[in-house]
């Protein structure tokens, strides 16, 4: 009799997979509560970096990239997700309802779930070799099958647009001493099991992309190779809700993991999009209007030659999991 429900080791494994999805500063703001024939993902408010992200899109964006590292994990281990998204209005710290049903898994299922344990955040330059068209196609169509537009910006004005956006929002938090105060709280650890280690920050980045971590102890790999021909992949939706914010966490994730399969280095980017201004900006000036731009994925080919990034640490599996309140 084929089963219907997988076990709790088989459960456990695929959130160890989960639980490297990225967020914002590595603040890894979810909770999962397994019932007897579901899972549910829940929003770990305590963990919302306010003055970073005062609209609490980070927070839904970093959820909705566990969900689909999740969902990715399970189906290379046999098991199909059939996710119910926002379902209880009157709770909205709970963003997702997760039942089951056994399913096939392909060779490309275990190559992208494969990726979850190798993708790192790069935030180093990337080499001037080209990504070839083929795989933009394949990043940018995996964004597309979770529901997302993503725009492979590859016209130098509108990247013009793109980065003065970039520029704006750095120079704005440059001035604003509660979030300078938030960055340094949650990076330049070297032991600790959330935010972005000394490790993970990149040194003397003249780069408005790159947020000035504190403590930065990871080198350029790139010193003369600088003219890049990295692609910037602009993900957006056609509404602002949360709704549309947790699809493109899924969505951000799976062109990550697309990008790592294919052998090439990324790094998400989210600030402009955490202020009102740059985030209408890029809204106005590189989508036309079109759409609500949610987050940038940066992707290009890192230096064969360079050390690996190191991965970031992670809460214990058994902090953030925990048994289903048998009131909901």
């Amino acid at each position: 009799m084929p089963r219907t429900h997988p076990d709790s080791e088989t459960i456990r494994s695929a959130l160890a997979l989960a639980m490297r999805a990225p967020s914002v500063h590595n603040a890894q703001p979810w909770l999962w509560r397994l019932g007897d024939e579901s899972l549910h993902l829940y929003v770990d408010e305590s963990r919302w970096l306010r003055h970073t992200d005062p609209g609490g899109r980070d927070l839904l964006l970093s959820c909705g990239a566990a969900l689909h590292h999740f969902r990715t994990a399970a189906r290379a281990l046999g098991w199909e997700t059939l996710v119910h998204r926002l379902p209880d209005p009157a709770a909205p710290q709970h963003l997702a309802a997760i039942e089951f049903r056994s399913a096939a898994f392909t060779p490309e299922d275990i190559q992208l779930a494969s990726a979850i344990s190798t993708r790192r955040t790069d935030r180093r330059r990337f080499t001037s070799w080209e990504v070839p068209q083929a795989h933009c196609e394949a990043i940018v169509a995996a964004g597309v099958a979770n529901g997302v537009l993503v725009s492979d910006i590859d016209s130098e004005p509108v990247r013009t647009h793109l980065l003065r956006a970039f520029e704006q929002a750095a120079s704005q938090h440059a001035h604003d001493v509660s979030y300078a105060a938030e960055l340094a709280q949650w990076s330049g650890r070297h032991a600790a099991s959330q935010g972005v280690p000394a490790r993970n920050a990149v040194a003397l980045a003249a780069d408005p992309t790159v947020r000035p971590f504190s403590s930065p102890g990871l080198p350029q790999a790139v010193v003369r190779d600088i003219d890049a021909a990295e692609r910037m992949m602009l993900l957006s939706t056609s509404s602002d809700d949360r709704l549309s914010q947790l699809r493109a966490g899924e969505a951000t994730s799976a062109v990550l993991l697309t990008a790592t399969m294919l052998g090439l280095a990324t790094c998400p980017l989210s600030e402009p999009m955490e202020l009102t201004e740059t985030r209408t900006q890029i809204r106005t000036s590189v989508l036309q209007d079109t759409g609500y731009p949610q987050i940038v994925v940066r992707v290009g080919w890192s230096v064969t030659s360079a050390d690996p990034v190191p991965a970031t640490p992670r809460r214990p599996l058994d902090e953030v999991l925990g048994p289903l309140d048998p009131v909901e």
